[in-house]
């Protein structure tokens, strides 16, 4: 298949699930847009590199998903929005109780609220094109929760909902919008994280994998962001146009449990 003409925009995408899925998209003939909050020459220089090696348009911009109007006028600014990429995400973890208020307010604004102000500003560019795709980079803790992670299970849960929402509200249309949830992820943020965790728990590098990091993720191995850029490009394919509204894990069968 090709995505040879259309435009998408993923947001948090100069590191991690976001950037492999720019690449895919890219492989695929999307022209894609950049995104994160820095302005860096390294961050347009990824998007150079994308452009150099598949002969698609890629270009960066900058935008703070924390900020709702930063999130409209990335959509604005990015002239098409064929494909919608929600994945721009942080993270925290402490008890409920303990919980800092600063750091619950950014995860909803940029977990969740984000993909409202860029979805709301998305969806016309797609009616007026007559095509369009949103997917919500959700997480297994989407569908399933753990302690100390409150904002971000209940963002990611707010995420699943949201995606119902607008499939819904275009149902009729030839727009589809549809959530992964992916399991643990071998980032380059991940793959940083390996050595301390080795450190800490006296294990080798394969041990710590399996029984710590990968503990309730029984496949026992990482999904790779190649993967989440290939459930991607699928859900953009002619194949799922009538896949909406839904959740695809890529979780190595974690909510199966």
């Amino acid at each position: 298949m090709t995505l040879s003409g259309k435009t998408a925009v993923i947001t948090g995408s100069n590191s991690g699930i976001g950037l492999g899925i720019a690449w895919e998209l890219a492989r695929a003939g999307a022209d894609v847009v950049l995104n994160s909050f820095t302005d860096r020459d390294e961050d347009h220089a990824l998007a150079q590199q994308i452009t150099d090696e598949t002969g698609t348009k890629a270009r960066y911009i900058k935008a703070d998903m924390s900020k709702g109007d930063e999130c409209r006028d990335l959509i604005g600014q990015a002239g098409s929005c064929d494909i919608l990429v929600n994945n721009a995400g942080i993270q925290h973890v402490a008890p409920i109780d303990q919980f800092p208020v600063e750091k619950w307010d950014a995860i909803i604004a940029i977990n969740m609220s984000s993909a409202f102000h860029t979805t709301a500003a998305a969806l016309p560019m797609m009616r007026e094109a007559g095509w369009g795709r949103v997917v919500n980079i959700a997480s297994a803790h989407g569908l399933t929760a753990s302690p100390f992670k409150s904002a971000y299970i209940a963002a990611k849960h707010g995420i699943v909902g949201m995606t119902k929402t607008v499939a819904l509200e275009t149902a009729q249309e030839p727009i589809t919008a549809n959530a992964i949830c992916p399991g643990y992820v071998l980032t380059p943020l991940v793959e940083a994280q390996i050595p301390d965790t080795m450190e800490k728990y006296n294990m080798g590098r394969d041990e710590v994998i399996k029984k710590v990091m990968l503990e309730r993720q029984p496949s026992k191995e990482f999904a790779t962001v190649e993967q989440l850029g290939g459930t991607t490009v699928f859900l953009c394919s002619n194949a799922a146009a009538q896949i909406t509204g839904t959740t695809i894990s890529v979780d190595g069968g974690w909510t199966a449990l």
